[in-house]
Order: structure tokens, then sequence, then C-alpha cells
């Protein structure tokens, strides 16, 4: 085996692994209603059939790196997601899957989630005020 597909291979067997830690990573350290409703999205975005490994990770990359920088910038959960959770998250992942199927009750669990997530955002801001 050459050095190069020596390379190749343990860059597909880890690279991915490492990825999806380091996104685990961003995610634990967002404010809790934002990681509760990027792990929300998340969960929805499993039913999804990834084209390849790297867009597979680059999907999760970029929802930490949406929430990440919304946090930042004190963008309330609904202004991220809107009003419909599942349609938010169904045109986000067509960016970066070639379909799937969601069971009804997953998008009923987003929806709840998203709205528990926003609900304590909302929450913590009524008593700062």
């Amino acid at each position: 085996m050459s050095e190069g597909e020596k390379t190749g291979f343990i860059s597909k067997m880890i690279g991915p692994k490492k990825r999806w830690r380091a996104y685990k990573a961003r995610v634990k350290e967002l404010p809790e209603n934002y990681r509760t409703a990027v792990e929300a999205i998340e969960r929805y975005l499993m039913y999804f059939v990834p084209i390849d490994a790297d867009s597979n990770a680059l999907t999760f990359e970029d929802l930490a790196d949406l929430f990440e920088q919304a946090a930042v910038n004190g963008t309330p959960i609904r202004e991220i997601v809107g009003e419909d959770p599942v349609e938010f998250a169904e045109a986000f992942a067509q960016n970066y899957t070639e379909g799937g199927y969601v069971p009804a009750r997953a998008r009923k669990q987003l929806a709840d989630d998203i709205e528990r997530a926003a609900g304590a955002e909302t929450g913590t801001q009524d008593k700062t005020v």
C-alpha cells in the first residue's frame, strides 16, 4: 500500500468521525436554547440521505455555523427557522441531500422541540426585563 493510499484510507476512516466530534463539541458550546434547536434539527436531518460523506459533514458544520452566528448576534430562534421549522429543515437539507422519507411523528417532534427552544428563549428575555 502506497503512502497516498494509506493516507486516503486513514482519512476516509477517521476524517468523518473527527469532523462529527468537532461538530458535536461546537454544538455543546451553544447556549441551551440554541443547542436544543440545533439538536432537534440534527435529529430531523438524519432522515435524509446524504450525497456523500463530505456533504453530510458539511450539512452539520453549516448548521453549527448558522446557530453560532445567531447566538453571537442574539438572533431569536424563530427568526432563524421561521414559523414552520419543518419547512426550514427541509429547505436546508435540499442543499446537501438527495432526499429522504420523514415520518409524520418526526415533523411533529421537530415543531415541538423548536417551540420549546423558542419558548425558553422568550422566557429568558422575560426574566431580564
